[in-house]
């Protein structure tokens, strides 16, 4: 019987669990790239990053050894994990990079064209099928993305090209996470997505700065890393937490409830990080983000909605995207074992 069947007695409590999971998450996020912003006033993008992903490390190892299968420490897709790390830290570096230069909200508004990239790879790699109502949808987003980046504005910089970038490079680790499917867990997939890119981001960093050495007007992509201050521990370590937090909460939410009645409400993260933006730092959106905004958000939400439709029209409940478009957030999609096969 379908989960969203208006005769399931479970439905309301499943589903207020999951939609308050989200929206913890989704502040808890927030939360986190407000630290980050913060932070990399002090600390180059690529050591922040490394940090989070010990502290997640460090969390993570041992509840998937204590918890046992379906989680686990050894698996042959490892290449598919490290495929995916390898874009994880090159996208969220180029993310985190833009925030000296563009609002919070600036930054995560473009970001999150990240849902209709990954629509769009999916027909193009995966063979899947939209209809006319969800072309539409994308070509109203894509329309959002540009009116937020207004590249015939006067303000208009080539750093808005960075969470665009990071869109394009998470919509592929997802569908990477699409071939992956139901074979392996979340908490492993987040092991080995946030292990493999703390291995790879010190170095990626050093590389780059050996191809662009950076000067004083960077220091947030400066190379080496810089001394921890014994007074930051605590902020460094709940920067981790917080990641970590709101990695789980976004998990259960997807584990608890209809993954199309949920997820329109990560689109929650938009409206919470404007707020924390003016609240912390007095930063109003200008208009062109705010119009972006509204196109993507609805965008979005219309397609959830025609997933949501779309799994009402079927006798059992699809099997749907555990795909969660929020920084830093590495949860795999899963697809059905037909999708899997091609």
């Amino acid at each position: 019987m379908s989960l969203l069947a208006p005769d399931s007695p479970r439905l309301p409590s499943r589903a207020l669990h999951g939609i308050l999971c989200v929206e913890i998450g989704m502040l808890l996020f927030v939360a986190q790239d407000a630290m980050m912003k913060t932070m990399l006033e002090s600390y180059p993008v690529w050591q922040l990053i490394f940090v989070r992903a010990v502290v997640s490390v460090l969390l993570l190892l041992p509840l998937v050894a204590l918890l046992g299968a379906p989680h686990r420490l050894r698996t042959p897709l490892w290449p598919l994990h490290l495929a995916r790390a390898m874009l994880f830290s090159l996208g969220f570096s180029m993310f985190y990079a833009a925030f000296p230069y563009m609002g919070l909200a600036e930054v995560t508004t473009i970001f999150f064209s990240a849902p209709l990239i990954t629509a769009l790879m999916a027909t193009v790699f995966l063979k899947e099928t939209i209809g006319i109502h969800r072309a539409w949808a994308l070509a109203v987003g894509f329309v959002g993305v540009i009116i937020a980046m207004n590249p015939a504005g006067e303000a208009f910089s080539w750093v808005a090209a960075l969470p665009l970038t990071c869109a394009v490079t998470y919509a592929a680790s997802q569908i990477i996470a699409r071939r992956i499917g139901d074979r392996e867990s979340t908490l492993t997939v987040g092991l080995y997505t946030l292990g493999f890119s703390g291995l790879m981001i010190l170095p990626m960093g050093w590389a780059f700065n050996q191809i662009l050495p950076q000067g004083a007007g960077f220091a947030h992509l400066a190379w080496p890393p810089v001394s921890v201050s014994f007074a930051d521990l605590p902020g460094l370590a709940l920067l981790g937490l917080l990641g970590m937090a709101g990695y789980m909460l976004l998990s259960r939410a997807y584990q608890v409830a209809n993954a199309s009645l949920v997820a329109p409400f990560d689109y929650t993260y938009l409206p919470f990080a404007a707020l924390m933006a003016y609240a912390l730092w007095d930063e109003i959106p200008p208009a062109n983000t705010l119009i972006g905004m509204a196109l993507i958000v609805g965008s979005g939400l219309y397609l959830g909605y025609r997933e949501l439709r779309a799994g009402r029209d079927t006798p059992e409940p699809a099997i749907v995207a555990e795909g969660v478009f929020v920084p830093g957030s590495p949860l795999p999609q899963q697809i059905p074992e037909e999708e899997d096969a091609l």
